[in-house]
């Protein structure tokens, strides 16, 4: 009897820590997404506060480009936060 519930025990203690690290990684994974998308956004922010600035002064062609490097920052580091969370799902 005592043999039985040490083994039983053991197997539980196991198989809780297994799934412990399992929803660790998940946590992790939902962490860099939500970072990846909060650039993302500052990245986009950013280029347009930009592009308003020399639609002030008249440029707006400037203003355009300042508007596309935001998004494509923007891109850019969505893409990062995707590659860190596949990463940190495979961890």
């Amino acid at each position: 009897m005592k043999q039985s519930s040490v083994v039983i025990s053991v197997l539980l203690a196991a198989m809780f820590g297994l799934c412990s690290l399992g929803w660790a990684g998940e946590m992790k994974a939902k962490m860099e997404e939500l970072k990846g998308d909060t650039k993302a956004k500052v990245e986009e922010v950013k280029g347009e506060a930009k592009a308003a600035v020399e639609e002030a002064k008249g440029n707006k062609v400037q203003a355009e480009v300042e508007r596309a490097k935001g998004k494509g920052n923007a891109a850019m580091e969505k893409a990062k936060g995707k590659v860190k969370e596949l990463k940190a799902k495979t961890e």
